[in-house]
């Protein structure tokens, strides 16, 4: 019986597999801002996040659309990336900052092939001060919340 509860105790904090098929891509302009400017890895960290912050906007509301297709049309950097840093020298991780953000566009799509959800949405700082963000994405990864959070209620509905 022990054993029970603990297997049910541990399943109850493994969040849910989410079985949606979400597929990432980029704008023909930001493909070429990855490229020349700041680095196509950075493009991978940025699909990263948005599929984790879909997945847990899903599981949170409780939908789950079969496919869901996500373009970033533009992002902004806080911070230089890596690719920015070694292309200008003088750059400095920590005192160089600026305003960031990041538009997204989402289409959720049921089993049927039946749209469920479609969210454009772009949030960018607008206040230098307001920049406390310690990584290079952190007003990127804001509106990514706010894009899955969106779409997930747009699902929703």
């Amino acid at each position: 019986m022990k054993t029970l509860f603990i297997a049910a105790a541990t399943a109850a904090l493994v969040p849910m597999a989410h079985a949606a098929e979400i597929n990432i891509g980029y704008s023909t302009e930001f493909q070429e801002k990855l490229a020349e400017d700041y680095g196509t890895r950075e493009g991978e960290k940025l699909s990263n996040d948005v599929r984790k912050d879909l997945e847990h906007a899903f599981n949170k509301a409780g939908v789950d659309p079969a496919t869901v297709s996500v373009t970033i049309l533009d992002a902004k950097p806080n911070r230089p990336t890596m690719q920015q840093m070694s292309d200008q020298p003088g750059l400095d991780a920590i005192r160089s900052k600026s305003i960031g953000g990041m538009t997204l566009k989402g289409v959720a799509v049921d089993a049927s092939g039946q749209v469920i959800g479609d969210v454009e949405y772009d949030w960018y700082e607008t206040n230098i001060q307001n920049v406390i963000a310690s990584s290079v994405w952190g007003d990127a990864n804001r509106a990514s919340r706010n894009f899955a959070k969106r779409l997930a209620e747009d699902v929703s509905d």
